[in-house]
């Protein structure tokens, strides 16, 4: 129940759609003296009155710490600023408004609330946010952020605002957001950004009671839903791209989501309503390409751009984190919403991923995620209670995203995702002060997470105390880079194309051609992804930066005690921060509650245990200036300075224990590295009938030999019969030639893509990868 009800009147459609709106924003079916609610309305009423009490109209500002108005606007990082503070100050009187609105939050219908709210949105209306106004800053705050807290706002409040509030409030969105802004899909308009100028445009729609503006909201979204080959949209393979070469599923992916959610859900069975059937590839993209970024409730940081140095904001009195848990939790809370959209089996299969993540959320609870607010947290909380919803459990099998040059491992238990860059995807992306030591994350970085273990890794303020030079899995120069090197918007891209793999849906191989930011770094970098253990291999390791070069095996993240228990060979080491080892030709090594590390080569490796002390604002010019401080664990290979091929080999086993790890580097026959050089790397795995080569050149290795650049992935089973996977990470060749030097007695099934010449004591096929966008041919033969 509402702490204060509009009269439920629905005189014509757009009352309909405005009670709609009203509905979808505050939340039904919850009750408000329960948990989780009474907490989050009496945390709410505290928050609006906080803001209530500051709030102070004067020229130039609604909130003396919100200033949006400056004589000279410079049109640089200070305009920006102001921009930023039109957004914020309709935020917070937004967060008034709920207060209003909603039960149990001490304030419910509070009279005088209610005309502070009026005041502020006069004052916002009359100094900065109206027809006879300039944009300055930003563009998003004006015509995305502004506007969006506006819908809400006014379809909180309702028959509260007089006709003439209303009317000019339309009448400035118009303004900002005209026709034109959705008349080519290029520029800001594409994708994310799309969705969200549609919803502007149908607040104008339902508050301006205008059709025609409704009929272009919705019409507007069909350059959305149809795969992209390049730049911003959803690709085949079920890559997301934003910014033309971000990958960024976690966080404009999610904006796209739940502005599609909405829009679908407020138009439902209305004249607008979303009907063409291109929004069905839309709806495929909730299993195809945000639940495979979902583990335990997070949203993995490989694919959230500039959002993972978002942490705690310096406005942020409540010192409330923004990290992968979070965004995780947005985009379950909108595949939600989505769900009543969807047809009955596709709801009942969403609602059981989101049943199967709530369950396995233990770092952070998704019904406890301070962000959420009430509507979401009421919708979520009806799936977890309903008891014909079946939890999901997490899925098992490798998802290789080659259009966006990520990779996911899921095995029983534990997940990993690696992070590349290429020609077509940036080094990272930074932009608005956001991000500014993000240089080395499309590096290869490696990360994982375990059922039970690890789940705060990334999440417990990581980012501000990382080294950023040896984030893990990655080969660099320790060339000394300027905050924000490299151009704004991921401008700055390798020159290499090779990056990607081939795939069978369960193992992998992945390979990165790797280039460093501004720098003369070169290095073939290699992952095998197994059934327990990640194969990662580096070679032709050069540089001529005149610094050092190192390969970071791992950097795990200890939390603030930092007193996990690290064996080398056998011999527990010190836990004392700060300490440091060199192992001349370790065997294997064992991090208590995380994994271990077989070595597969003779070099020293370093193993650093310190204490890292940064804040959010040296990573995000808007962030927090309170010092955070987290313990390490780092290994790494120092190639020295200089290096001219230098590599590297091992192993990594998450979850696994001390005495599987050193069983594993006893088995030495296990695993071969049967090449690992600047053109080849390979491994050959018996137990597994794994065999599996990343050629950067065309050649011979384990028995495979190809005629162009190729991942290739061979899987011997115990029924006989062999899975043969190839593809063209460089995207360049029009056909590659296959030998396979093993006899096969028959071809079982193959793709199209596949014409093979010969059987019999060897096997020769050729791809036919033009085009393919690189991704994995597939060949079944019985041996």
């Amino acid at each position: 129940m509402l702490g204060h009800t509009v009269p439920a009147h629905a005189a014509d459609e757009f009352d309909t759609l405005r009670l709609r709106w009203r509905s979808l924003v505050l939340g039904t079916g919850f009750t408000a003296t329960a948990e989780p609610f009474k907490s989050k309305l009496a945390s709410l009423g505290q928050s609006a009155a906080r803001v209530r009490s500051t709030m102070a109209p004067a020229a130039g500002s609604l909130w003396p710490d919100l200033v949006y108005a400056d004589p000279e606007p410079d049109l640089d990082a200070e305009s920006y600023a102001f921009s930023a503070a039109v957004t914020g100050s309709f935020s917070r009187l937004l967060t008034m408004a709920h207060a209003w609105a909603q039960p149990g939050t001490g304030l419910t219908g509070s009279a005088g609330l209610l005309a502070d709210i009026r005041t502020g949105i006069d004052h916002l209306h009359d100094e900065v946010y109206n027809f006879g106004k300039a944009q300055y800053g930003n563009w998003w705050q004006w015509q995305i952020g502004t506007p969006r807290a506006l819908f809400d706002l006014c379809a909180i409040l309702g028959d509260q605002l007089s006709a003439t509030q209303v009317a000019a409030l339309v009448a400035a969105v118009k303004h900002f957001v005209p026709n034109s802004a959705v008349a080519s899909y290029t520029d800001k308009s594409t994708g994310a950004n799309r969705v969200d100028l549609c919803r502007s445009i149908a607040f104008t729609g339902v508050l301006g009671r205008d059709s025609a503006r409704l009929a272009l909201a919705r019409d507007a979204l069909s350059p959305v839903f149809p795969y992209v080959t390049s730049g911003d949209g959803f690709y085949r393979d079920g890559s997301f791209i934003q910014h033309r070469w971000i990958p960024y599923t976690g966080t404009y992916g999610n904006e796209l989501l739940g502005g599609l959610a909405w829009l679908f859900t407020l138009l439902a069975g209305s004249s607008w309503a979303v009907t063409t059937p291109d929004r069905q590839l839309f709806l495929n993209a909730v299993e195809r390409s945000y639940a495979p970024m979902l583990f335990n409730g997070l949203m993995m940081d490989g694919v959230s751009g500039r959002g993972i140095s978002r942490g705690v904001a310096a406005s942020d009195t409540a010192r409330i984190r923004d990290d992968d848990h979070v965004r995780g939790h947005a985009v379950i809370a909108n595949i939600v919403l989505l769900s009543g959209a969807a047809s009955t089996a596709e709801a009942a299969r969403w609602k059981g991923l989101v049943k199967g993540w709530a369950a396995r959320a233990k770092y952070a609870p998704l019904l406890s995620d301070p962000r959420m607010g009430v509507a979401a947290l009421a919708r979520c909380k009806a799936v977890i209670d309903d008891a014909a919803v079946q939890a999901a459990p997490e899925p098992t099998g490798h998802r290789l995203f080659a259009s966006m040059d990520r990779a996911v491992h899921r095995r029983p238990g534990w997940a990993a995702s690696v992070s590349m860059s290429s020609a077509r995807i940036s080094f990272y992306e930074h932009g608005n002060g956001e991000n500014l030591r993000g240089w080395h994350t499309g590096s290869g970085m490696l990360c994982w997470w375990g059922s039970d273990f690890g789940n705060g890794q990334y999440s417990d303020s990581f980012w501000p105390t990382v080294d950023p030079y040896r984030l893990p899995g990655t080969t660099v120069s320790k060339k000394p880079l300027a905050d924000a090197a490299g151009g704004a918007w991921g401008a700055d891209k390798p020159s290499a194309v090779w990056g990607g793999g081939a795939s069978d849906g369960e193992f992998a191989a992945v390979g990165q051609d790797t280039r460093g930011l501004q720098s003369t770094l070169t290095a073939r970098k290699s992952w095998f992804f197994l059934a327990d253990a990640i194969v990662c291999l580096g070679a032709g390791i050069t540089c001529t930066d005149g610094t050092a070069v190192e390969s970071v095996y791992d950097n795990r993240n200890l939390g603030e005690a930092g007193t996990h228990a690290l064996t080398i060979d056998g011999v527990t080491q010190p836990v004392a921060h700060p300490w440091s080892t060199t192992a001349a030709s370790p065997g294997w090594a064992h991090l208590a509650g995380f994994g271990g590390y077989v070595f597969l080569d003779d070099r020293a490796v370093v193993f650093r245990r310190e204490e890292r002390t940064g804040r959010w604002r040296d990573i995000n010019t808007g962030g927090s200036a309170d010092p955070v401080t987290r313990r390490y664990l780092t290994l790494y290979r120092h190639h020295g300075t200089d290096p001219t091929a230098g590599g590297y080999a091992y192993l990594v086993m998450p979850g696994a224990t001390t005495a599987a790890v050193s069983a594993r580097a006893a088995a030495t026959s296990w695993v071969s590295v049967i090449v690992n050089g600047a053109d080849r790397q390979g491994v050959v795995v018996p137990s597994l009938g794994v065999t599996a080569v990343n050629f950067f050149a065309g050649g011979s290795a384990g028995g495979v030999t190809v005629s162009a650049p190729a991942a290739v992935l061979i899987r011997e089973r115990s029924d006989g019969t062999a899975v043969i996977c190839v593809a063209d990470p460089r995207r360049s060749a029009t056909t590659i030639d296959v030998t396979w030097a093993h006899a096969v007695g028959s071809v079982v099934s193959k793709d199209a893509s596949v014409t093979v010449t010969s059987t019999g004591s060897s096997l020769k096929f050729q791809v036919n990868a033009s085009g393919s966008a690189g991704a994995t041919h597939r060949l079944v033969v019985r041996l």
